[in-house]
């Protein structure tokens, strides 16, 4: 009876065991199921923690953007250390401190192929730090996380202080781009770059079924707000959306405000920032 009795303890306990087992098997499981959070610094600028934490720095404009919070336009290292840095292509407001951050965090830079080129042969950055990739290219710029360049309807020019002369040059950049951005979790993020309405737009959302959507509203270098929304109600239609490249140029004019009201009707939910705000999704 007695031994009888430690068996049915024993069988009790088995649950308990294996319950204590899972727990610590979740525990220890990468940390995918983590929140992805996002820190707008303003114009194009992000910053993306990833689920596993990894952090990803789009279009750092931050040292020069009249709308960078001062903690972080007075000292860039206060971003935080980087492991990656994409950029859409060349207009300073883009391409802004990326190579500095590049270098200061000896990572690799990742954006269209003809505007790396120039960086690295005019010596703004080292060539091993360089990643040169085009539309429908797609790269792993760190374990899982997947990043496909795809189509922005804009321009790329990289103007460029010759040390030599002390003058202004400007080189030609290739083509702009647009980035969907996978996460370790399979959230997908489309930073869009600058950009107009182009039909294929259609094309990319059904395909890559992003998300979130980071969209240009300022206008005249981009859509603004009007086209902004009927490219999201018409073609993209993503769960959420972030509008950016507005509130830093004076002649971008689109306003948050134009945008939200040309967006009425939608259920697709808008998040608007304040520039230095952070979001988790």
């Amino acid at each position: 009876m007695h031994s009888l009795k430690k068996l049915f303890a024993a069988a009790l306990a088995m649950p308990l065991l294996l319950n204590a087992g899972q727990s610590a098997i979740a525990q220890s499981a990468p940390s995918a199921q983590g929140k992805t959070e996002l820190l707008w610094f303003g114009q194009a600028g992000f910053r993306i923690k990833t689920p596993e934490g990894k952090m990803i720095l789009i279009d750092p404009w931050i040292t020069g953007g009249p709308k960078t919070p001062p903690q972080y336009k007075n000292d860039l290292a206060a971003i935080g250390p980087i492991d990656a840095v994409l950029v859409t292509h060349a207009h300073v407001d883009h391409i802004g401190d990326a190579p500095a951050v590049a270098k200061s965090n000896n990572v690799k830079l990742y954006g269209p192929a003809d505007m790396v080129t120039p960086l690295i042969t005019l010596g703004i950055l080292p060539a091993d730090l360089g990643w040169r990739f085009n539309k429908t290219g797609r790269v792993t710029p760190l374990p899982g996380v997947k990043v496909t360049a795809v189509q922005a309807e804009h321009s790329s020019l990289l103007v460029w202080k010759n040390p030599a002369t002390d003058k202004l040059e400007s080189h030609p950049a290739g083509e702009p781009v647009g980035y969907i951005i996978e996460l370790e979790n399979g959230f997908k993020i489309w930073h869009m770059g600058d950009t107009g309405l182009f039909s294929d737009m259609k094309f990319i959302s059904e395909h890559y079924k992003p998300d979130l959507v980071l969209i240009p509203i300022g206008g005249n270098f981009t859509m603004a707000p009007d086209d902004a929304a009927y490219a999201l109600k018409t073609w993209v239609k993503p769960k959420m959306v972030i509008p950016m490249h507005y509130n830093s140029n004076p002649i971008a004019k689109g306003t948050l405000a134009e945008f939200q009201a040309a967006m009425k009707g939608s259920n697709i939910k808008i998040i608007p920032m304040i520039e230095g705000e952070t979001v988790q999704f």
